[in-house]
C-alpha cells in the first residue's frame, strides 16, 4: 500500500510537470492585470463592482434589480490587442445559465475574435470552442503577419452577450509578440435599448447589431441594452446622461408596446411622456450631443398577424408625435430613424421579434446610414472614400500612438498651422516628433513653432479621412490647413478614385474647420511617376476650383527642365533630403499667413 501511494504521488508529480511544461509553451494575459483600461464598452471603468459589468456599482441601489442583473452581462464589451502568433487561445468562466432557449450558446456565452489587417481591413477568425466549467476557444492556423512587417496585427475580442464573465485570459505561444491595447479615446456611440440591442438572438457576439455598427463606424460603442427592460426609466436615463457620448441612440420601443397582458400599465400618453422626458434630460446634461430616436422595427409576422402590426404601429405613431413636439419646442440635433430603414423582412428574425444574423446586419446597415449623416462621416464606394486605420509601419513609429500624440498636442497648444500628409511630411520636422527630422530647420522657418505635423508614414487618403473623422481637427481653430496626400495611393488606385478621395477629404475638413484657409498642395514629383503626378495635380486643381479652396504646387522645385526629378534633392526618389526640404519650404512660405 505504501509503495502504491508513493507511486501515485510520483505519477501525479510527473503529470503535474508535464502540464506545467505544456502550459509554459503559452504566455497567458489577464486583462485585469493591465495598468490601463483595456475593456472597451464600459462607461464607468473605475466604478465597477465586477470587472466585466456595464453599469457602475452605485447603480445597484438606483435601478431595478432585473436591470442591475442584466448589466452584469458583458454585452458589447470588447478587448483589443496586437499579436504575431499563428495561434491564440482564450479561456474564461461565466456566472450564469443559458439565457434564451432560441439563442445559440455561442451567442449567449461565447466570445468572438476579429482581426484588423495592416491596411485596416476586417478579418473574422474561426475558433474551435469547448463549453464546460471553463470555456475555451482555440484559434489556430492564423497567418502571423501581413505583408509589411513581422509584428502581427490588431485583434478585437468581443465578449458574451447574455452571460457574465468572471475571469478571462488570452494565451499566445511563448516567444511571440503580444501587446494589449488601451481603450480608444474616441467618444462612444451610446445605445440604450432592449434585448435586440443587447444581442438577442445573434449567433455570436460579433454579430450583434451594436457590434457590427461599431466595426462599420470604427468607434467604441456602449451597449446599454437590457433584455425586456429598455423602458426609458429616469434612473437609467440619468446614468446614460453621465456618458460623454458622440451620439445617443434610443431604441426602447419594443419594450414599450401596449399589450393587454403587460403588467406595466402603459398608455400612449405615458410613452410619449417618457420619450420627451428622456430627450429633455439628455439635452440638459449634454447640450451638444446628437440624439437618434429609433422607431420600432416591426414584427416579421405582421403580414399575417394584424395584432402584431397594431402593436408596433401604435408606438411608432406615439414616437412621431413626441418627436414633433420636441421639434416644435426648438430641440435641435435630434433625429428620427424610421422603421423602413432597418429593412427587416420575414427572413430577419428567429421568433418574429429577435433578429437572426441577417436581421442584425440589416439593423446595423440602417443605423450606419443615419449615423454617418448625423456625424458628417460619409463613406463611399471606393477605397479612397472609406475611412480606415493602418498599421503598415511598426519599425519606426506606431500609427495609433501618433494619433493620440496629435490629439494631445492639439488640445494643449491649439496650433495655428496644420500640415497634413504622409511620410514626406512626417519626416520633415516639427511636433509631435517623428522617428527622424530630415529638415527640422526648414520646417521651423516655414511653418513656425505654433504648428502641428500631421504627417504619418505610409498614409493614404483614406487613412487621413479616418483621422479627420476621429478628432484630429476638433477642439481648436487653426488659421491654415495644408494638405499633401495621395502619393501612396498611386500604386493602388486609379486617378478617378484618388480624385474621389480628395473631394471627400476636402469636404470633411471644410465642415470641421470652416474658418480656416484650406490649402491643397499638389502631389510631389517622384521617380518614374512624374507624368502621372502631373496629370493628377491637374485633376486636383480642378477639384479645388469647384470646392473653392486654395491650390498650390510647390513640388515643382524638385523637377529639372526635362520634367524628371532632380535626384540630388532626394534620398530615395520619393523622400526629400535636407536640401530638398529647404527648397520645398521656400516654395511654400509665400502662402503662409
Amino acid at each position: 500500500m505504501l509503495f502504491r501511494s508513493i507511486s501515485s504521488v510520483c505519477l501525479c508529480l510527473l503529470l503535474g510537470i508535464q502540464v506545467l511544461a505544456q502550459n509554459s509553451q503559452y504566455v497567458w494575459w489577464n486583462p485585469q492585470s493591465a495598468p490601463f483600461p483595456v475593456v472597451e464598452g464600459q462607461a464607468w471603468p473605475k466604478e465597477l463592482k465586477n470587472p466585466y459589468d456595464r453599469l457602475p456599482a452605485r447603480a445597484e441601489k438606483q435601478v431595478r434589480d432585473v436591470v442591475w442583473n442584466l448589466s452584469n452581462q458583458s454585452a458589447g464589451l470588447m478587448i483589443r490587442f496586437r499579436a504575431n502568433s499563428s495561434e491564440i487561445k482564450i479561456r474564461y468562466t461565466v456566472g450564469g445559465k443559458h439565457a434564451l432557449p432560441h439563442m445559440p450558446a455561442t451567442g449567449v456565452s461565447g466570445v468572438d475574435l476579429y482581426a484588423v489587417s495592416n491596411d485596416g481591413e476586417w478579418r473574422w477568425c474561426a475558433g474551435k470552442y469547448a463549453f464546460g466549467d471553463t470555456i475555451t476557444y482555440d484559434f489556430k492556423n492564423l497567418a502571423p503577419n501581413d505583408n509589411y512587417h513581422k509584428h502581427g496585427r490588431e485583434y478585437r475580442l468581443f465578449l458574451p452577450l447574455y452571460n457574465s464573465v468572471k475571469w478571462l485570459e488570452v494565451g499566445t505561444p511563448a516567444g511571440t509578440e503580444f501587446m494589449p491595447l488601451a481603450v480608444r479615446p474616441d467618444k462612444p456611440i451610446v445605445i440604450y435599448g432592449t434585448s435586440i440591442a443587447q444581442g438577442a438572438c445573434a449567433s455570436r457576439p460579433g454579430m450583434a447589431w451594436t457590434s457590427i455598427l461599431g466595426r462599420k463606424m470604427d468607434r467604441p460603442t456602449i451597449n446599454l441594452g437590457f433584455s425586456g427592460n429598455g423602458r426609458l426609466e429616469q434612473e437609467v436615463v440619468d446614468l446614460v446622461a453621465e456618458i460623454d457620448a458622440k451620439v445617443y441612440v434610443l431604441d426602447c420601443l419594443p419594450n414599450l408596446t401596449i399589450r393587454p397582458d403587460s403588467k406595466l400599465g402603459l398608455t400612449t400618453e405615458e410613452i410619449r411622456k417618457r420619450v420627451i422626458n428622456t430627450v429633455t434630460a439628455l439635452r440638459k446634461k449634454r447640450p451638444d450631443v446628437p440624439i437618434a430616436l429609433a422607431e420600432h422595427a416591426g414584427y416579421t409576422d405582421e403580414d399575417i398577424n394584424p395584432q402584431s402590426k397594431h402593436y408596433y404601429v401604435e408606438v411608432n405613431e406615439v414616437l412621431k408625435d413626441a418627436f414633433a413636439a420636441l421639434k416644435s419646442q426648438g430641440f435641435q440635433d435630434i433625429y428620427l430613424i424610421p422603421k423602413e430603414d432597418f429593412g427587416q423582412t420575414y427572413e430577419s428574425t428567429v421568433d418574429g421579434t429577435h433578429p437572426t444574423d441577417l436581421g442584425m446586419l440589416q439593423y446595423a446597415d440602417g443605423y450606419e446610414m443615419h449615423l454617418r449623416k448625423i456625424l458628417h462621416e460619409p463613406s463611399g464606394d471606393v477605397s479612397t472614400t472609406r475611412p480606415t486605420t493602418q498599421m503598415r509601419e511598426l519599425h519606426n513609429y506606431d500609427w495609433e500612438k501618433r494619433h493620440s500624440e496629435v490629439l494631445e498636442l492639439n488640445s494643449k497648444s491649439s496650433p495655428a498651422t496644420v500640415v497634413i500628409g504622409n511620410s514626406i511630411t512626417h519626416f520633415w520636422g516639427g511636433m509631435p516628433k517623428g522617428p527622424r527630422a530630415v529638415g527640422e530647420s526648414s520646417w521651423g522657418s516655414t511653418f513656425g513653432k505654433n504648428s502641428v505635423n500631421m504627417g504619418y508614414g505610409w498614409d493614404r487618403i483614406e487613412n487621413v479621412l479616418w483621422r479627420i473623422y476621429h478628432g484630429e481637427l476638433d477642439g481648436f481653430r487653426p488659421k491654415q490647413i495644408f494638405i499633401n496626400i495621395g502619393t501612396n495611393n498611386i500604386g493602388f488606385n486609379s486617378d478617378e478614385e484618388i480624385a474621389a478621395g480628395w473631394k471627400q477629404l476636402i469636404e470633411a475638413i471644410k465642415y470641421r474647420q470652416p474658418q480656416a484657409q484650406v490649402v491643397m498642395m499638389g502631389i510631389y514629383p517622384r521617380r518614374q511617376q512624374e507624368e502621372r503626378v502631373a496629370g493628377l495635380n491637374e485633376k486636383l486643381l480642378q477639384i479645388t476650383g469647384e470646392a473653392d479652396v486654395m491650390f498650390v504646387n510647390p513640388g515643382k522645385v524638385f523637377l529639372k527642365s526635362d520634367g524628371k526629378i532632380d535626384e540630388a534633392l532626394f534620398s530615395d526618389g520619393l523622400h526629400p533630403n535636407e536640401k530638398g526640404y529647404s527648397l520645398l519650404g521656400n516654395a511654400i512660405k509665400p502662402y503662409l499667413k
